[in-house]
């Protein structure tokens, strides 16, 4: 039996296939025996290594927890000013002036262009040279103002593909009944785009999320991963923080990500749109560090 795609695989692909598969389960093995092994002669497997997370709420209270609180309200702030600005930005790359494209569109490949940890690094320097904001709440305004300048200009990208992802025939349809291009782009395009580039949206939100870890490597913001050199501080536990730290990242983004595509489902019954969709990893134009 065939598909349109490929030829079924005979007796000796078949046989191929299981050998290859045998040989990774091995390889694959044999490498977590070897890094079970050297985590195992560091006595980073010991029980009293692990318990802490347990059994002392306090490695929780003191430090988890608002670590988790700092990574989130730094990922809130730079999402609630991003969003409508990466709004404004591509719908302006898709104006019919073209004084309005040029700034959008420098503003986009500019931004877009430098790593996030640049950005971080310009906005904590801005800060202290020419603001009087204090010590204490810098790193906060530092990170924020690197996430929005850079994810603004990827949003904004999604959202010119997600407008022109629709067929041009919406447009013309709503322009022959007399439609101004202002109310053809708020009430037709993108109502539809939204769940278009949702899937886009979600996977860059998730990418704040993580990216402010960064100030809390070089800038001093006490998010989340950087409780991780306090903890070890107090408990010499570091690669069991680190993991239980990798586990509350996965569970928050998770989180994020089936919200978002239940709320994608919502949409895709309650509204009557295409079936086109925006990739996300066209948009980011290089490692976000």
């Amino acid at each position: 039996m065939t598909s349109v795609l490929y030829d079924a695989p005979g007796p000796k692909a078949k046989a191929r296939n299981w050998i290859y598969s045998g040989i990774f389960l091995v390889v694959a093995a044999a490498l977590l025996w070897w890094v079970l092994s050297a985590l195992a002669d560091k006595n980073q497997l010991d029980a009293d290594k692990w318990t802490p997370f347990v059994t002392d709420g306090q490695i929780w209270t003191t430090f988890l927890l608002p670590g988790l609180l700092e990574t989130l309200k730094a990922g809130a702030i730079a999402m609630v000013i991003a969003l409508p600005l990466g709004a404004l930005l591509g719908i302006g790359r898709l104006s019919d002036h073209a004084w309005v494209r040029g700034v959008a569109g420098t503003w986009v490949e500019f931004f877009r262009a430098i790593p996030v940890l640049m950005l971080m690094i310009f906005g904590s320097t801005f800060f202290v040279q020419y603001t009087a904001v204090g010590s204490e709440i810098r790193p906060l305004y530092a990170v924020v103002a690197g996430l929005v300048l850079y994810n603004s200009a990827v949003i904004g990208e999604i959202v010119r593909a997600g407008v022109q992802s629709l067929p041009s025939g919406q447009t013309d349809a709503a322009k022959a009944i007399g439609m101004r291009k202002g109310q053809v782009m708020t009430y037709v395009l993108l109502p539809q785009a939204v769940t278009a580039m949702l899937p886009a949206l979600v996977s860059q939100l998730v990418v704040i999320l993580k990216d402010t870890a960064i100030g809390g490597a070089l800038l001093g913001l006490a998010e989340l991963l950087s409780m991780n050199r306090q903890i070890a501080a107090n408990y010499s536990n570091t690669i069991p923080t680190l993991v239980v730290i990798a586990a509350i990242y996965i569970a928050v983004n998770f989180t994020l990500t089936t919200l978002a595509s239940w709320l994608e489902g919502r949409l895709r019954k309650s509204t009557r749109t295409t079936d086109a969709t925006v990739p996300a990893t066209q948009f980011d134009a290089g490692a976000s560090t």
